[in-house]
Order: structure tokens, then C-alpha cells, then sequence
């Protein structure tokens, strides 16, 4: 009632139909009918509130509200009829046309469009949800990435195709276009230093959707990255975040961007290979789509980045990223584990465990569960990093060929075991003689020093240097025989000097 009277109010003043339904907020066409019936009662427009009585009024309504109904369609029965299995299953994310021959096994034959028409009215079907708008973030925050594939052709008219990665900040729009072979991590990496140098800057935050070469395992409550662009994220100093499973108004500035650089950019275009899609991927976002004037923000995306954004990025990297490779390794019973072709050292306790393993191009990191257990010098393909610290205290002098560290061992024990020690080392190639060296200490720990101190120097004396029959000496208990004394024999009373014996010289012999 109050509806009708405030739009013939409104219409009797002069006012137009549809300002008047805005205003009051029902449908035009409710509004026209009111108006229809007013009209038909004799009320003209602009005639003057005061000719609104309550009878007339009451004509109108009778008017508008005493039409006959329409009747209902026997199609239509049937879905009312129907009303509560077709509102079970629709919200149980069964699909209409599925709905539709559920019925007809039952035995109720409607029409797909009469169903999907009832649904629609009576069920809800179809409605879409009420979009809020978010707003921007402040100015060099964010940057959203997307990446697709795109297919091009050469001069030849071969199609092949390319993996375009498409950043766009969220204020400015100065959209720029990295091209790869790949979606790799690696490519990742170089598309990011590539934005970068084109920004000038890097932003605070970029929004990525999902991409396989930086998100290992998507989740709409915290995405796990992989290791390597997480590394090179926190390397440079931006936050990554990402969207929710195929979802596109997660990222809805950006979700044509792909489309975008395919028709605008790349469409129509003989490009010979990726360098050169690359040149044309730069000379398109700075010279084309840079200079046009975006659409939602009435500004030229270029001028519009300069202005606003460019102040506010951080600081670009002044040198290209050392990526590195991420691996877990297991460390074999040799304390050796294989990273990129070459084997580095752990220590003992992580004989079997797998371990995650940073290489870079200088170095070599070993993480665990305490954090860095272990960094070695990057060697090459075939090489080898050990570290004697890493070794059994028992086994070190022998994995590294360490002579001087037996031979002092040796000597520790006595004098002539470090003798007889340093004995068996002479010659060319002394490590090839250390288990010689090791079974004199067990001989050492078996029978004890003095007795082992006794034998070598016995065969240092006969200079014999045979480690198995000194074990026999010692054996045996070898002790050295007294010497007997020696016989003095003085010097004759009456012996004549030797110079008597001499010959002397001859006139002959003068001669």
C-alpha cells in the first residue's frame, strides 16, 4: 500500500518512471504498472498530489493487484510436484541436466528449459554471488605474477611454444613479459631478476598463481614453496604469496593477463626464436602497452609507475643470483654423500640418514633438524671433500694417508719403535706401507711397550724390517745375548819399535 501511494506521489509530481523506481526501489516495470493504473483511474502526471485520495488509491490496487493469475503450465505442476527431489539433489551439487533424467526414470517428463527456468525462480538455482571489491594495495606492495603457455611460429610457419611469465603491479598495471622454453625454478629465478632490471626495484610482495616452478604444494591456508625460490626469496628480500586452487578472483586484476599477451602481443607476430620473442615481449610492454591508457585506472600504465611506484621499490640487485640446487642425499657407510657429482664428508652419527643439501656455485650446505651440520668447498664432477675431522679418531690416520701422525704415534712408545717405524716407511710411496705401521701398535697393545721396545731393537741392530717376524720375536720373548768381554792384550815390554822393520834404501835402489 505505502509502496504504491509513495510512486504515485513521486509520478504525480512529474518525475520519470525510472528515477522514481530507483527511489523507491522497486522494478521499473512494477513502477509502470502502478502508473498504467493510475492513468487508466483518470490521474494525469503533474495534476497535483492533492487529487490522490484514498479511493482512488484503493482503484488503483484493485486495478494492479485484481488481475486474474496466470495459470499454471502442466510442466511446471510437475516440478512443483517435484519441488522437494529436485531441491535434494541441486543442493547436493547434482547437475541439472542430470536432475532432468532422474525424472524422466520416474517417470516425470519435463523439458530441460522449463526445468531450469523453475529452478532458477523457486530454488535459487544459478544465482551468483555478491562480489565485494578490494582495494588496491599501496603503491609497490604487490606484484602479481601469472604464467601460461603461449604458441608462436617461426618464418617458416612452425608452431612452437613458449612459457610466458606476465607481472603486473597491482596499482600501476606497467605490465612486463618474461618468455622461457620451460617453467622450471631456474626460470622462475631469471624471470624475477628479469622484472627486477625492467622495474628498477623489487616489490615487497608477489602474488603468484600457483605456479608448479615456485609452489611445491598448494594450500589455500599456507602454500609450500619450493626450497630454491624460497631461498631466493628471502636472498633478495620479498614475501611470496599465493592464491587458492583455481580460483580467479584470488588474483582477478591479472587473470586475462595471459590472453592478453597472446592476442595483443604475440598475435599475428613471425617471431624466430625465444631471443627474439623475448625483444618483442620487452619493446610490447614498454612501447605498446605501457603508452596506452589503462582502462580502470585512466592513466598510462608507464607514466602512472614512474610516478607512483618506482619511489616507493626497494633497491635492484646489483649482480645476478648464484641459483643453487637443493638435494637430500643419504650418507653411505663410507661417510660420503653424492651431491651434483661429487662426494663431500659427514661425521659418523649420520651414516644413513638423508640430509637436505644446498649447492651453490662456492659452497656445499649440509642442514639437519639443528640446522647447518656441515659446509664443504663446491668440488667438481668426480671430485672429493673430506674433512679428517669428520673420521673415527682409530681410522683417520689411514683414510688420509697420514704417515707422520703413525710414525709420532710410534715414537710415543719408545724410542725404538719410532726407529723401527721410521724404517718401514722409507721408500717411494710410504701410505702403502701404514698397515705395517698399524700392526706394530697392535703388537704395541698386545705384549705391551717394553717388551716390543726390546725386539725392535734387536732388529734394528740386525737390521731386519719384517713386521711378522718381529710379532715372532716378541713371541718367543727374543732377549739380546750378552756380549763377551772383550781380550786386552797389553803391549810387549820389549817389543821393537816399527821402525826397525823398515827397509833401507839401497845403493841399487839410488841408483
Amino acid at each position: 500500500m505505502l509502496e504504491v501511494k509513495e510512486v504515485l506521489l513521486q509520478w504525480l509530481e512529474g518525475r520519470a518512471v525510472k528515477r522514481i523506481a530507483a527511489a523507491v526501489g522497486v522494478d521499473p516495470k512494477t513502477a509502470r504498472r502502478y502508473v498504467r493504473a493510475a492513468e487508466k483511474e483518470g490521474l494525469a502526471s503533474a495534476a497535483g498530489t492533492q487529487l490522490l485520495s484514498e479511493d482512488k488509491l484503493a482503484q488503483v490496487l484493485v486495478r494492479v493487484k485484481g488481475a486474474p493469475a496466470r495459470a499454471v503450465s502442466e510442466g511446471r505442476a510437475r516440478c512443483v510436484a517435484e519441488r522437494e527431489f529436485i531441491e535434494h539433489h541441486v543442493q547436493h551439487g547434482v547437475r541439472l541436466t542430470k536432475v532432468r533424467q532422474l525424472l524422466v526414470r520416474k517417470g516425470v517428463n519435463v523439458s530441460y528449459a522449463l526445468l531450469r527456468r523453475y529452478a532458477m525462480a523457486e530454488l535459487g538455482f544459478g544465482k551468483r554471488a555478491l562480489t565485494v571489491p578490494v582495494v588496491d594495495a599501496q603503491p609497490g606492495e604487490e606484484l602479481q605474477l601469472d604464467v601460461g603457455k603461449i604458441t608462436l611460429r617461426d618464418s617458416n610457419g612452425h608452431p612452437y611454444r613458449i612459457k610466458a611469465f606476465v607481472f603486473t603491479p597491482n596499482v600501476s598495471r606497467y605490465r612486463f613479459v618474461y618468455v622461457a622454453e620451460r617453467e622450471t625454478t631456474a626460470d622462475a629465478i631469471m624471470a624475477c631478476e628479469a622484472a627486477w632490471e625492467f622495474y628498477g626495484g623489487i616489490f615487497a610482495t608477489i602474488l603468484v598463481d600457483n605456479a608448479k616452478a615456485i609452489v611445491d604444494t598448494a594450500d589455500p591456508l599456507g602454500a609450500k614453496l619450493t626450497d630454491t625460490f624460497l631461498d631466493y626469496a628471502q636472498t633478495r628480500g620479498f614475501h611470496v604469496e599465493t592464491t587458492r586452487v583455481r580460483d580467479p578472483k584470488g588474483k582477478s586484476r591479472v587473470e586475462r593477463s595471459i590472453r592478453v599477451v597472446r592476442d595483443d602481443c604475440f598475435g599475428g607476430e613471425v617471431l624466430r626464436d625465444i631471443e627474439h620473442a623475448q625483444v618483442r615481449a620487452r619493446y610490447w610492454a614498454e612501447h605498446t602497452y605501457g603508452m596506452r591508457r589503462h582502462t580502470t585506472t585512466g592513466r598510462m600504465p608507464k607514466e602512472h609507475f614512474q610516478t607512483v611506484e618506482a619511489p616507493q621499490l626497494k633497491p635492484a640487485p646489483s649482480e645476478r643470483y648464484d641459483i643453487p640446487t637443493w638435494t637430500e642425499p643419504r650418507v653411505a657407510r663410507d661417510q660420503l654423500a653424492p651431491v651434483a657429482g661429487a662426494l663431500y664428508s659427514l661425521p659418523t652419527k649420520y651414516v644413513g640418514q638423508k640430509l637436505r643439501v644446498r649447492a651453490d656455485r662456492n659452497t656445499v650446505r649440509f642442514y639437519a633438524r639443528e640446522g647447518v651440520i656441515k659446509v664443504h668447498p663446491r668440488q667438481p664432477v668426480g671430485g672429493k671433500s673430506i674433512d679428517p675431522h669428520d673420521l673415527p679418531d682409530e681410522k683417520r690416520a689411514y683414510a688420509m694417508r697420514d704417515a707422520d701422525f703413525l710414525r709420532q704415534q710410534a715414537e710415543s712408545h719408545g724410542k725404538a719403535i719410532g726407529a723401527f717405524a721410521v724404517a718401514l716407511l722409507q721408500g717411494p710411496l710410504p701410505w702403502t706401507r701404514l698397515r705395517q705401521i698399524y700392526a706394530v701398535l697392535g703388537l704395541v697393545r698386545r705384549y705391551g711397550a717394553e717388551r716390543v721396545e726390546t725386539a725392535c731393537d734387536i732388529a734394528l741392530t740386525e737390521s731386519m724390517h719384517d713386521v711378522r717376524r718381529l710379532a715372532r720375536m716378541i713371541e718367543q720373548n727374543v732377549r739380546p745375548e750378552p756380549q763377551p768381554l772383550a781380550k786386552v792384550i797389553p803391549i810387549g815390554r820389549y817389543l821393537r819399535p816399527a821402525q826397525q822393520y823398515a827397509m833401507k834404501p839401497t845403493e841399487r835402489n839410488n841408483e
